[in-house]
């Protein structure tokens, strides 16, 4: 199985990572959400998707913005115009999260789409959730692996209940700043397209960093063509521009 998350129109990091999927001879896809909404090409990341209509797709915060009317954002306001009823229709289709077997599919945390699961945000900046505190919010959750996005970066945690927490990185789009709840950055520090693939293995499951390397500079120079320098920088470098 391999799940991707937060592709933000990136329609050239998806074709090859889903080149790459294929290439492994791997069925299953589950997209934990955010996949249209970046100044790239999001019809294009809609198609490629719409043709697999095997892929399981949950609902990111930013997938939930697109079915809104307005909203104060210039990618909004650069994607929306653009999506066919087709299209909306589809994006009406998305799951709030998903359970595979033993398996916790959700775009932010099991309970918001729009929260951090492995970090917390304050006026100091992005720091690493306590084991405690990850345990306590996860008591209710019976699946032993938990996948989410949302952060853009690849990261896993291992809980000493048993459950380990995944999260798959970005296909598309790999570092970003955010000014809510306090301003801050999240880089994941390299260009690659990035997805996770899981297997069983016996009783256990085994996890697969992927980091992908593709022609990131044609979606840069689509960023920049849109007048987003911020995306486009993200997009060759893996850091975030400073404001």
């Amino acid at each position: 199985m391999a799940v991707i998350s937060d592709i933000h129109s990136n329609s050239y990091a998806l074709e090859a990572v889903l080149n790459d999927i294929d290439s492994r001879g791997i069925k299953t896809i589950v997209n934990l959400g955010d996949t249209l909404f970046g100044p790239i090409d999001p019809i294009k990341t809609a198609e490629l998707l719409m043709k697999r209509p095997h892929i399981t797709n949950i609902m990111g915060n930013c997938d939930r913005y697109l079915l809104q009317d307005q909203m104060d954002s210039l990618t909004f306001h650069y994607v929306k115009p653009l999506l066919t009823q087709e299209i909306n229709h589809w994006i009406q289709t998305f799951n709030r999260t998903c359970i595979i077997d033993d398996l916790l599919f959700c775009h932010g945390t099991p309970l918001s789409d729009d929260e951090y699961l492995l970090d917390e945000v304050s006026i100091h900046g992005v720091v690493e959730k306590s084991v405690a505190k990850l345990m306590s919010e996860l008591a209710f959750v019976d699946q032993k692996l938990i996948f989410c996005g949302h952060t853009h970066k690849q990261k896993t945690v291992w809980l000493p209940d048993g459950k380990w927490i995944v999260n798959a990185g970005s296909v598309g789009l790999p570092a970003y700043f955010e000014d809510t709840p306090h301003p801050h950055y999240m880089e994941s520090k390299t260009p690659h397209a990035k997805y996770v693939i899981v297997s069983r293995n016996d009783q256990s499951w085994v996890l697969e960093n992927i980091l992908l390397p593709y022609d990131y500079e044609l979606a840069a120079q689509r960023a920049d063509q849109n007048d987003r320098e911020d995306y486009s920088y993200a997009i060759r470098y893996g850091r975030a521009k400073r404001m």
